[in-house]
């Protein structure tokens, strides 16, 4: 039994190709699908199946074009409902690869259609040696069942079921294979190893030495991190069948005068990728920002509009292209172009720009001294209760696309973060919504920590 393991940086997705002598599996795919190739090819294995432990709600997966390329059988849960060809499989469902025998279990809980893959190498023995877990069971925690509006409480009673009659009945040295890892949504507290043992997680899990269903019900209802908007697209999306990469039109590198033109036109945005300092210091009016070196994926699927075209403002063409790759990891498939020669050229071509002053921790500290500035911080719950300013607003960067009405746009406005790439977010999307005197922290809570003017 050969098996390799694949990580998507930010979007923290686990992929597997498992295999035998010629033939192999790819289990969870990412949309881009070179690396699955490349890999079978250099081991000698034909790619035969593809198989789905759900329909992905954080990214889109990559099985179509995988399917298209190497002529494999789709393998889905049945109860997902999928409209392309496929193989549905069902509680009890088995097959073969090689001497590997795969058994299905039926895991409902974090989607009302997840399963496990439960290996056995016959090869070495009857009994199994390895679980794709998928979203149901990871390293240090379980899948969040709060994602399906008002299903919370009965997908999380399903899934303590699940886990307790089901998963870990299975042998305690049965290693486990989850589909994400730390930074991913799809729970609340995913350690950083991208595998683990049944045994293990049985004796270390929290969620899984919460004994009482009612308790565990609590955990997973209450204070759960937010979801993003494309959760619920992208699993539609999966359901459908993605569109093929190959078929998406190409990015086009777009002179000052054409970007001006097509940035007016009503189903377009413009998104900044740059710095949160570059951006403060010169940008384009009305424009999002989301600095590439945060977790861009996330948030551009969180608050970008998927039925608008996007216009890229980059440093680079190569930045430009990679942010076209994490854009199509979200289902944001309509990219169309970038500035060539980015805000320098804007500018240089005489067309406006807009500005938001970046605030040293310093500053930050003076500014706030005024009762009439409002400091606002847009990180999470968790975060603002760990750890706040006295007298700071609490609304996430993200929720401020409709719940910028609880500030006055007259009011003298920083935002932080942490770092400062949220609240830059923030701000432009502030900015968007008539906020003129608007500002941003420069390092965030943290460089306000390190400047000794907040006790750590």
């Amino acid at each position: 039994m050969l098996l390799k393991h694949f990580f998507t940086e930010k979007i923290a997705h686990n992929s597997y190709l498992i295999g035998g002598k010629t033939t192999c599996a790819i289990i969870d795919p990412s949309r881009y699908i070179d690396h699955y190739l490349e890999t079978a090819d250099a081991e000698g294995m034909k790619i035969t199946h593809i198989l789905e432990t759900h329909l992905h709600a954080d990214f889109v997966s990559g099985h179509m074009d995988l399917a298209d390329e190497t002529g494999a059988t789709i393998y889905a849960p049945a109860a997902g409902e999928c409209t392309f060809p496929h193989v549905p499989l069902s509680a009890g469902d088995t097959f073969q690869i090689g001497n590997m025998e795969f058994h299905v279990l039926e895991t409902p809980g974090h989607t009302p259609d997840s399963l496990i893959y439960v290996v056995t190498d016959g090869s070495r023995g009857d009994t199994p040696v390895a679980a794709f877990t998928g979203d149901t069971l990871f390293v240090g925690d379980v899948g969040r069942p709060d994602l399906f509006p008002g299903r919370a409480h009965e997908l999380a009673r399903t899934l303590y079921e699940n886990l307790h009659t089901k998963v870990m009945t299975l042998p305690p040295e049965c290693l486990i294979f989850p589909a994400h890892g730390a930074g991913s949504l799809c729970g609340k507290t995913i350690g950083k190893m991208w595998f683990s043992t049944i045994g293990y997680e049985n004796t270390c899990n929290t969620a899984l030495n919460i004994r009482d269903p009612e308790d565990i019900i609590q955990s997973l209802t209450v204070d759960m991190p937010p979801a993003p908007d494309h959760f619920a697209r992208c699993s539609e999306i999966n359901r459908q069948g993605p569109a093929s990469i190959k078929n998406l039109p190409p990015l086009i590198a777009m002179k000052p005068a054409e970007f001006y033109e097509r940035m007016f036109n009503p189903d377009t945005i413009v998104v900044s990728i740059q710095s949160y300092t570059t951006f403060g210091g010169q940008h384009i009016p009305n424009s999002y920002h989301l600095d590439m070196s945060d977790n861009f994926p996330t948030y551009a699927g969180w608050v970008l509009p998927s039925d608008k075209d996007i216009l890229l403002v980059a440093d680079s063409p190569e930045q430009a292209h990679e942010a076209v790759i994490q854009l199509r990891q979200v289902g944001l498939d309509q990219t169309k172009g970038y500035l060539r020669g980015s805000t320098h050229a804007w500018a240089f071509a005489g067309y406006a720009t807009s500005h938001i002053p970046q605030l040293s921790p310093t500053e930050t500290h003076a500014k706030i001294q005024d009762p009439d500035t409002v400091l606002l911080d847009v990180r999470t719950k968790e975060e603002y209760e760990a750890r706040h300013i006295p007298g700071a607003v609490n609304i996430l960067a993200m929720d401020l696309r409709t719940r910028a009405g609880e500030l006055n746009p007259d009011e003298p406005t920083i935002a932080m973060c942490g770092s400062g790439r949220r609240s830059s977010l923030a701000c432009s999307i502030l900015k968007q919504q008539g906020f003129s005197d608007i500002y941003n922290a420069a390092g965030g809570i943290n460089g306000y920590i390190a400047a000794g003017f907040l006790s750590q």
